[in-house]
């Protein structure tokens, strides 16, 4: 029960070649023995200490977890990227998640991402017929002080091409296009896609340029961020006279990712699901069926308001809590006592709707042996 040198965290950047390749390649993480106060007594204080850090690192990483969100995504962006089999003259369509923060669509592209980088391989191998290695998907990161030529810097980084730093915008981009084409890349992912205001200059050029690169590279992209049709990207900027003309709109397809709701039988039940598929996860002393799903199910929900973001961070923090102290269970009590993010907001009046039986986000009835959602792959 040795803890790894490093404590265990996998410390990668998804935005480079090297990075993403161990992203897709990494195997599971293996899961912490499940001990109990006896066995939790009997460790050393050496032993105790790299098994309390195991757990840690183990329920900061709970998941993926394939909800019936992801699930839909996934379906689509399916859809979208087998279809797109035209050949190199014709523009390929993109797509687009475009959903409010905390609701997960960074992991929904990534894992859909993951998935078809590993098909991919299986399918054709890992080298092209030209002899290169082949990296079927690419993904990068936007800033705020993104321009055309940055874009295409952190193209060229991504396949840690030679002089990725040096030349002009056009320059770099002919470099990442032959790239692409040398690696046979069919998916590029472009996350945060919301530093891009469209009413400055630098924004509407690479708005622009995202329409250039649809043209030369016989790709998908695959744009990720939040408020994207509010900021105005896909009318690229222009007036509302104008926004027939803007290409991106016409080529781009939306997808969104909604919270978990309890106003209807179905979306109890599914969030009942995702609350097995956590508490099964939780190595805890005192963990015991019940202490997720069915003790704290309308607690977790007030707490964050059906954002999966906010109900991960919030159940890695109490575990954590849980741990430290030495309680080693989740209860209100302790869940009291940890900080989370913006779902605190609107706690008060889900926890009163909740109270006064308003409202619940327990199904009304729940089959002997109700299926946690799965794993996502």
């Amino acid at each position: 029960m040795t803890a790894p040198p490093d404590g265990g965290e996998r410390a990668y950047s998804l935005s480079t070649k090297q990075g993403w390749t161990t992203f897709v390649t990494a195997p599971d993480r293996p899961r912490p023995e499940a001990l109990d106060r006896a066995g939790l007594a009997a460790l050393s204080a050496t032993a105790r200490a790299d098994y309390d850090e195991q757990r840690t690192v183990w329920h900061a990483n709970l998941g993926p977890i394939r909800t019936p969100q992801m699930r839909a995504v996934h379906d689509d962006l399916d859809d979208i990227v087998e279809a797109n089999r035209q050949d190199g003259d014709k523009v390929k369509g993109a797509a687009v998640i475009d959903a409010f923060p905390g609701l997960g669509k960074s992991t929904v592209a990534q894992t859909f991402a993951r998935g078809f980088h590993q098909r991919q391989l299986a399918r054709y191998g890992p080298t092209t017929t030209g002899g290169h290695e082949r990296v079927p998907v690419a993904h990068v990161c936007l800033t705020s002080s993104t321009t055309k030529r940055t874009f295409n810097t952190m193209l060229c980084r991504f396949f840690h091409l030679p002089g990725s730093e040096r030349g002009n915008a056009e320059h770099l981009g002919h470099k990442a296009a032959d790239a692409v084409l040398a690696c046979d890349t069919r998916l590029i992912v472009i996350d945060d896609v919301h530093f891009l205001d469209p009413r400055r200059a630098d924004g509407r050029d690479v708005a622009n340029h995202f329409k250039y690169l649809a043209n030369t590279f016989p790709v998908t992209f695959l744009y990720v961020g939040v408020g994207i049709i509010r900021r105005g990207l896909l009318a690229e900027g222009l007036g509302p006279s104008e926004e027939e003309l803007a290409q991106n709109g016409r080529r781009w397809t939306t997808l969104s990712v909604d919270p978990f709701e309890i106003e209807t039988e179905p979306g109890r039940r599914t969030w009942r699901r995702l609350l097995l598929a956590i508490e099964k996860n939780l190595i805890l002393a005192e963990g015991h069926p019940g202490m997720v799903a069915d003790e704290l199910s309308d607690y977790l929900f007030a707490r964050s308001t059906g954002h999966f973001a906010s109900l991960m961070t919030l159940i890695a923090r109490g575990c954590r809590r849980a741990v430290r102290t030495g309680q080693e269970r989740l209860t209100p009590a302790l869940l009291d006592q940890v900080r989370n993010d913006a779902a605190e907001a609107a706690r008060q009046e889900l926890h009163a709707a909740f109270t006064h039986r308003r409202l619940t986000s327990r199904p009304a009835s729940t089959p002997r042996a109700e299926p946690a959602l799965p794993a996502a792959g």
